[in-house]
């Protein structure tokens, strides 16, 4: 059986498109191939690493990539999944091939989180869990 790929597409590919990829891929690996990108990639959030460490997901090795790139080469995908806020997703570039659909799910963007590090690090701990819960719902809907 040939793996679904699917496309998490953030702003800066440091947190929440990371998170996703590393659910999807943990939660059904057997079935789908995912991998995630930034229309700005900036550097991996050490508050995303710390909160998926919690759960014994490690992404400290994760790379940032472009969506563009990807846009480039051609790279062909079932999903494109939009992870950021409805503005930002409106400038997240259209995959040419097969993309079977399109979808945007609106997350807060650890990045912009302001406060002390424990502040910052449970609204994170928020993202995370709304980020699995989500893509666990989503996987219900279309199996």
């Amino acid at each position: 059986m040939d793996k679904k790929r699917v496309l998490f597409v953030c702003v800066h590919n440091s947190a929440r498109s990371q998170m996703a990829e590393a659910f999807l891929n943990a939660l059904a690996g057997d079935r789908f191939e995912a991998h995630s990108a930034g229309l700005e990639p900036g550097v991996l959030n050490p508050l995303a690493v710390e909160v998926m460490k919690e759960i014994g997901i490690d992404i400290s090795q994760k790379q940032t990539k472009s969506a563009f790139d990807l846009f480039k080469k051609g790279e062909l995908f079932s999903y494109v999944v939009t992870v950021c806020d409805a503005a930002s997703a409106e400038t997240c570039p259209i995959f040419p091939g097969l993309v079977a659909k399109t979808i945007h799910w609106s997350f807060e963007d650890p990045s912009a989180f302001e406060g002390t590090y424990g502040e910052r690090l449970e609204k994170t701990r928020r993202v995370r869990d709304a980020v699995k819960q989500k893509i666990k719902e989503w996987l219900k809907e279309i199996t």
